[in-house]
């Protein structure tokens, strides 16, 4: 199989919810023509809704050379489509058998150059990939982080048998020609990384919570006016190696049996997820968010990101 020579100029995105009409919206601020599908009702009048009201934005954070909103076409199906297609971005149900009848389906019709990438939030390809006849190579996951038209961050995991000579590089390049900063995962663990390390520190907050050690709005205030600051700037290693004076063997010897002590206090009262821990866990929650305006928060957030990233970018030791 080629994997060298089709130039990526036309997407297919499958699966229009909250992911895929993000997709769809980045891939059209940077020139690309998509075409799109979903067999939900109203997927099609819900998308262009999305669109409109996103496009604002796109244009604040720099649209690419021929951007606009008249480069999509919604289609019922791909069929007969398939050798338009230089690049699949899969965003359908987290279901292991649904994927496995729409990868097959996707590896048999489609050239042998085209990579089919899966925005599966935890589910490794090589649950799926395994239902591909011809190709099974150049399936991987292109797992974004949401709103993916504006967190830069891409994880790209391979599952064993991808090829790993020219399908991950070229998926990296097509991430990256689009503004992404995508991380190669290179072992398969449900989760990936970002949902695991996401997972550890929510666990934990709903802990907190349930205890009645914090309440929630002011776990959420401690999160955002420390960690969540420092982390949108640096990652854990490099905080480490900061705090440690310019050494991360100083810092993990130096805490490193705190965090072992407190880690183990936290697997004594790990939340335990029950149908009654959830119920009161939400009990204290739901109020906090009862008389919120989430639409508002929602834009005032995306505003925030764009200016954030616009400032990380803008510095080099901050990428």
């Amino acid at each position: 199989m080629s994997q060298s020579k089709r130039e990526i100029k036309t997407i297919a995105v499958i699966g229009t919810g909250v992911i895929g009409a993000s997709w769809t919206a980045l891939f059209l601020a940077r020139g690309l023509k998509v075409l799109v599908t979903d067999p939900a009702p109203n997927a099609e009048t819900n998308l262009n809704t999305y669109l409109e009201a996103q496009w604002p934005t796109m244009g604040q954070t720099g649209l690419s050379e021929g951007a606009s909103l008249s480069n999509y076409t919604f289609v019922s199906s791909l069929d007969g489509y398939f050798n338009q297609i230089d690049f699949i971005q899969e965003n359908g149900p987290e279901r292991v058998e649904f994927k496995r009848t729409l990868f097959a389906h996707l590896d048999e019709k489609l050239p042998s150059d085209v990579i089919i990438a899966s925005s599966s939030s935890g589910i490794p390809s090589s649950q799926y990939a395994s239902a591909c006849q011809k190709h099974p190579e150049r399936v991987l996951v292109g797992h974004p982080f949401n709103p993916p038209h504006l967190i830069p961050l891409v994880e790209v995991v391979p599952h064993p048998g991808t090829d790993r000579e020219t399908v991950v590089p070229r998926a990296i390049e097509f991430y990256k020609s689009i503004g992404k900063k995508p991380a190669l995962i290179e072992k398969e663990t449900p989760g990936f990384v970002v949902n695991r390390l996401q997972a550890a520190v929510l666990m934990e907050a709903y802990s907190l919570v349930s205890r009645g050690v914090i309440s929630a709005a002011d776990l959420d205030t401690a999160m955002t006016s420390s960690l969540g600051l420092r982390w949108a700037l640096n990652g854990p290693f490099l905080l480490n190696a900061l705090a440690g004076g310019g050494s991360f063997q100083h810092f993990i010897e130096h805490l490193g049996p705190a965090l072992k002590s407190w880690h183990d206090d936290m697997q004594k009262h790990t939340f335990k997820m029950s149908e009654q821990d959830i119920q009161d866990l939400s009990k204290s929650v739901e109020p906090m968010f009862q008389q919120a305006d989430l639409e508002t928060i929602q834009r005032e957030r995306d505003d925030a990101l764009s200016r954030i990233i616009d400032m990380k970018d803008r510095s080099s030791s901050l990428h």
